[in-house]
């Protein structure tokens, strides 16, 4: 069968009772639907179209809703979906309407709770690097400090799903590099507007952080994320380049535009207690791609399922939840964005073995898995209305609040 072959046969799903398309790993989409069969594919822009499947996976019957997206089209674009700062959480709904998206589904796992750190808040930041219209907004956690499953062998806190300048998604990884050039030296940099810091280091907070107090930041270790708090901690601000203010411990409250708020824990700290009034400090920081020389308009975090067609060793293969993901074909030059339906009916699910097989069946040459469970979401804006509606059911009854998602925006 060639390739054009299966694009075809996945995009023709019927709501009627239907045949099976394929069987990968356990999961088989249902499509080809017979003569006279009405179809759940709808044009919602020109290169985007919607659809729902259905899939027979382990756990039993579920249903995924599926967009696709092509960017071959110059008038489609992918960006990130946020509320404006990194610690901050919205509805996917509420972010594509406040944005012009036509179509959006959830994004990067997050720090959702903080059971195991009494009295210190959960950030709601998300785990993974973030590039926003070719700017870094925030740096990886820790991979002990990761929120959601456990990291598939071979994967890290730095993978992202991203469109580079070129138009072209990716998978790819990225890494901050970054330094504080003081007087008398250079320090490294060991993060950016992130909820966890790696033990020993200096992290750098701006004005895209929010509100949220820093002080989870020097929480956990870099291999467990409930370990308690640093006690061995300082902060420095600095202003337009120049030490203006030391506390013993990190703060919390916005930053203004020309801030940076420099969080230490442990050496870090005591790097930091050098610093004086008055002091010329300069931050400088990127994110570093591991593969592409192409710059990332956007980018955001999660973990890879599928590369170059097969699935990735050791996904589990055992536990059914709902699921987010998105799916890479075409040279990059085509997404398919995937949220599994959390309704009693089709709450069964997909293993992440699953999810990788349902993105290859749908044509994906590569995979990414986002944050799912009450996470997952997808969204539509239907042709001549004024805003999107929720098309999967979320399993908790309502969209959860999240810290970012992928937005499809169409230019008429």
């Amino acid at each position: 069968m060639t390739h054009r072959q299966r694009r075809g046969r996945a995009s023709r799903t019927a709501l009627s009772l239907v045949a099976v398309l394929g069987t990968l790993a356990g999961a088989a989409l249902v499509g080809a639907a017979p003569a006279g069969a009405v179809s759940s594919r709808v044009a919602l822009a020109p290169g985007v179209a919607y659809e729902r499947v259905d899939i027979r996976a382990a756990a039993g019957a579920t249903r995924a809703h599926v967009l696709s997206v092509d960017l071959r089209d110059p008038r489609v674009r992918l960006d990130l979906l946020y509320p404006g700062k990194v610690a901050s959480r919205s509805v996917v709904s509420a972010m594509a309407d406040a944005a012009g998206a036509v179509a959006a589904v959830n994004g990067d796992f997050f720090n959702i709770s903080e059971s195991q750190h009494p009295g210190v808040e959960a950030t709601g930041a998300s785990v993974g690097p973030v590039v926003s219209r070719g700017r870094a907004l925030k740096g990886a956690v820790p991979d002990g400090q990761r929120f959601g499953p456990a990291l598939p062998p071979g994967t890290s806190t730095e993978d992202v799903i991203g469109v580079g300048v070129d138009r072209r998604a990716r998978l790819d990884g990225l890494a901050l590099e970054g330094s504080i050039r003081t007087p008398v030296g250079r320090l490294p940099l060991g993060g950016l507007n992130q909820y966890a810091l790696p033990q020993g280091s200096i992290g750098a907070f701006t004005s895209d952080w929010g509100s949220a107090s820093r002080v989870r930041a020097t929480c956990g270790t870099d291999t467990d994320r409930a370990a308690p708090c640093s006690t061995d901690t300082y902060e420095v601000t600095v202003r337009h380049h120049k030490v203006v203010s030391m506390s013993g411990t990190p703060g919390r409250g916005p930053i203004a535009a020309g801030t940076t708020v420099l969080v230490g824990r442990e050496a870090g700290a005591r790097q930091l207690r050098t610093f004086f009034a008055g002091e010329p400090v300069k931050v400088v920081r990127r994110l570093v791609a591991s593969v592409s020389r192409v710059p990332y308009r956007f980018a955001l975090g999660g973990y890879p399922v599928l590369r170059g067609g097969r699935p990735l060793p050791g996904l589990d293969a055992t536990t059914s939840a709902v699921r987010t993901a998105v799916g890479v074909a075409d040279g990059g030059r085509r997404l398919l964005l995937l949220a599994v339906d959390g309704a009693p009916a089709h709450r069964t699910g997909l293993t992440i073995a699953e999810v990788a097989a349902t993105m290859r069946t749908l044509g994906s040459v590569d995979a990414f898995s986002l944050d799912g469970g009450g996470s997952s979401t997808l969204v539509a804006r239907s042709p001549g209305a004024s805003a999107v509606t929720v098309r999967n059911n979320p399993s908790g009854g309502a969209e959860r609040p999240v810290p970012n998602g992928i937005g499809v925006f169409v230019t008429r």
